[in-house]
This record gives C-alpha cells, sequence and structure tokens, in this order.
C-alpha cells in the first residue's frame, strides 16, 4: 500500500447538497445504464457503513457501469452519533409527517431511488450481535442482526436482471464467508418477509424500493465486531460483490484489508475555507485559533466526504463523520480580491517558487523572500520589533510550540496580507 494519505486530496467535495438536502456522488461511464445505489448513514450511530460509503467515494475508480454513493444520508444524526435525532429514519419511508424534520431527506432520497438508471439500491448499517438460525446465547441468535444480508422477499415480480433477490444474497454470503477475518464472523440471509411478518420493515427504505420494483438489500456488519476498520471491512467485502455480480469494473486504490483499512481511516483529508486557506486534518490539535475568515459566507470544503461543519457560538466545530476532529476560532477579515498566487521563498538553502495556498516541507529553515506589497505573519514565531516576518531565516527551534497544528508541533501556519487584507495561508512541515 502506498500513497493512501494523498488519495482523498483528489475529491473535493463542496459542503452544500448534490440533490436537493442529500449529497450524491455519481462516478459513472457511457457505456450502460446499469447503476448500483450505495447508501450509508441512515442511522448516525452506525459508523461501518457510512464510513465504507465514503471509502467508495474516495478511493474507488470505476471503468465500467455506474456506481452511485450516498455517504450520509442522515448527516445530523451522524454528528451527534445518534440512531435518529429525529426519530428513526428508516421508518418513515411508508408515511411521513408533513412537519418531520425529515421529511425533505426522505423525499430526495426517495426520488434518488425511482431514477430509472438504479438498477439495485444496497442500504448500509451495522446491527446487533451476529445472525444465527438457532439460538445460540445473548449474541449469537435468530433476533441480531449483524453479519447478514437482509432481504424483504424472495423475488421481484418482474423480468429483471437483479429481481432474485434471494439467490443474489447467497451469493454474497458465500462469497464474504470465504474471506472472514474470524470464523465467527460469519454471513447469512435473513429474510424478514416483510409483506407477511414485519410491520415496522413495511416502513423501510429497502421495502420502499421493493414495492417500486428496485431490487434491495441491507448489508448490516455487526456492532459487536471490535473495531470500526473490521466492519468497514465486511461492508466493502459485500459491496464489491455486488458489484462483480452487476459486473460493474472498478479499481480499488488499497489491497482489501482490515490493516489497510485502519490507516486510511486515520487520515481525515483536507479542509479548505475559501480556497484560500488548507488545513491537513489529520493530527491536528484539538483548537485552532485565530484563523483568518470572513465574517459571514465562508465557503467549506472538504476531501473527506463525511466532512462537516457545525457552528457553536463564534467556533466552528469540524466532523469527519461522528468524530469531532477540531474546534475553529476564528478571526475576522476582509479578503483580498487582487493577491499574487505565487511567492518566493528560500527552504533549505534552495530558492523556491510558492504557491499561496501550499504546503512546505523543511528539514532545517525557511525563508519568505520579501515582497514590498505584502506582510508576512509566521504564527507562533516572533520577529522582534518587526510586523512583516519575510527574510528572516526560521527553524523549527525558533516556534512557540502552542502554536503549532499538528499535535506533533512541527507544522506551522504561514499568512499573507496585502494592506489589512487577508490573501492566502499555507503550512510549513518540519521533517
Amino acid at each position: 500500500m502506498k500513497n493512501i494519505s494523498l488519495k482523498l486530496s483528489l475529491f473535493l467535495i463542496l459542503l452544500s447538497p448534490l440533490f436537493g438536502e442529500i449529497q450524491l456522488i455519481k462516478k459513472e461511464n457511457s457505456d450502460s445504464n446499469t447503476t448500483l445505489l450505495v447508501i450509508g448513514g441512515i442511522h448516525g450511530d452506525e459508523p461501518g457503513g457510512y464510513f465504507a460509503a465514503s471509502l467508495l467515494t474516495t478511493h474507488y475508480k470505476i471503468n465500467s457501469n455506474n456506481l452511485w454513493v450516498v455517504p450520509n444520508l442522515n448527516k445530523d444524526s451522524i454528528i451527534k452519533d445518534n440512531r435518529g435525532i429525529n426519530g428513526d429514519m428508516n421508518r418513515k419511508f411508508s408515511i411521513i409527517e408533513q412537519h418531520d424534520k425529515d421529511m425533505q431527506t426522505v423525499e430526495d432520497i426517495k426520488e434518488i431511488i425511482l431514477q430509472n438508471k438504479v438498477s439495485l439500491v444496497l442500504n448500509l448499517h451495522d446491527g446487533n450481535g451476529f445472525y444465527r438460525k438457532t439460538n445460540k446465547g445473548n449474541i449469537f441468535n435468530p433476533n441480531a442482526w449483524g453479519q447478514t444480508c437482509v432481504i424483504d422477499q424472495c423475488s421481484l415480480n418482474i423480468d429483471q436482471p437483479f429481481g432474485n433477490l434471494n439467490k443474489i444474497a447467497l451469493d454474497i454470503k458465500e462469497a464474504i464467508n470465504k474471506k472472514l477475518i474470524e470464523e465467527h464472523h460469519t454471513f447469512d440471509v435473513k429474510n424478514t418477509n416483510t409483506k407477511f411478518e414485519d410491520e415496522a420493515m413495511k416502513l423501510s427504505l429497502t421495502y420502499f424500493a421493493v414495492t417500486n420494483n428496485k431490487p434491495a438489500f441491507a448489508i448490516e456488519s455487526s456492532k459487536n465486531l471490535p473495531s470500526l476498520s473490521q466492519k468497514v471491512f465486511y461492508h466493502l467485502l459485500a459491496i464489491e460483490e455486488f458489484m462483480n455480480i452487476m459486473n460493474i469494473s472498478f479499481k480499488r486504490e488499497f489491497e482489501l484489508n482490515e490493516k489497510n483499512i485502519d490507516e486510511i481511516l486515520k487520515d481525515n483529508g483536507t479542509l479548505s475555507i475559501n480556497n484560500n486557506i488548507s488545513i491537513n486534518l489529520t493530527n491536528i490539535k484539538k483548537t485552532l485559533s485565530f484563523i483568518p475568515i470572513k465574517s459571514e459566507n465562508n465557503k467549506f470544503k472538504f476531501s473527506n466526504t463525511l466532512g462537516n461543519i457545525v457552528k457553536e457560538g463564534q467556533n466552528f466545530v469540524v466532523y469527519i463523520g461522528n468524530k469531532m476532529i477540531t474546534t475553529l476560532s476564528p478571526q475576522y477579515f476582509k479578503i483580498g480580491d487582487s493577491c499574487k498566487e505565487e511567492f518566493e521563498a528560500v527552504v533549505d538553502g534552495e530558492r523556491i517558487s510558492l504557491k499561496s495556498v501550499s504546503n512546505i516541507f523543511v528539514n532545517d529553515n525557511f525563508k519568505i523572500i520579501k515582497d514590498d506589497e505584502y506582510r508576512v505573519n509566521i504564527i507562533g514565531y516572533k520577529a522582534v520589533g518587526q510586523i512583516d516576518e519575510s527574510d528572516i531565516n526560521v527553524s523549527l527551534k525558533d516556534f512557540d510550540k502552542r502554536f503549532s497544528i499538528d499535535a506533533d508541533e512541527k507544522v506551522y501556519r504561514i499568512e499573507f496580507y496585502k494592506n489589512s487584507e487577508f490573501c492566502s495561508m499555507s503550512e510549513v512541515h518540519f521533517r
């Protein structure tokens, strides 16, 4: 596995919705209308599903047919790590009250499911215990949902290529059970026989789909698995088998195993603010102060599709899925509209051109070459008697470590100003 941490930076996802209130990411080819729709995060306390969906958007290339992904359907509940802050969203697909706060999201995902292009719907969950057809204790029993491929009925009443739900589920089960991490992680098929036996499931997303002649399945990893990486592993195994069945050709940018998934999940990606600040969110400190932004209408973009911003008082709290990453305390500035895109710098004795929003990697020292129209502010370094901190050789030992961006105290901010207006920020990384 190599360069996993770099892959996320290639996929910047705007925080504003892409389909009504929903973030829908499409990876399409012109060769076919065959489309797998993967939905993560209908329950906010089931991270295996939504982190797996997110990895599909950032670490998979689709070479034939189509993949659509909704990584964070119930994003407000994901942030709160709550099944549903407005009640169970997966019980609102038959009847929903007009005043229900989930109504717009439910109506939007229904519209997506009913798109002609959608060939099969896959809803990702984490369920309690380990499903067994016979009772083998509190964790292993017929009432458990974990480690199952769930269907509402055996087949659809139409002649279409993915209508044999039971056979597809059995094929998925057989494929996954050849690649288990532990023997007791076995998958099975759980048929809820919804129409005749399960009143609650009649209100669910998958039953809405099948009653509209759309093949639909739920994958449930077990909440009793010891790590998030294991939950994601089994979800990705299942998704890949569905893609194989649907002849969706794909390339994965890492070897599929628990260790690699764990490393990927540690990489939170980057946060871009107003296109003039880029902050690496991996190994970041819990709070960053005096972040130069506008007083309103700031644009936040994440490389991670589970990224989100919550305004709390004057601060901005950064989340990746259900993980609170850092809190940004702002300092408000007017943003310059005619700033340079490159500056000159000397890094370890070599002169370079530095893009206005970039990363500098330093062994010994660096300096920003003076430009009379700009002021340089190196956060954590204090030049005695100087307002402008350009044309000064700066080493790691010169910084007040309280001002580092990262927990290892090796990454610092370089800010560029023109007159009293903020232009841009770069990061300097000491090796």
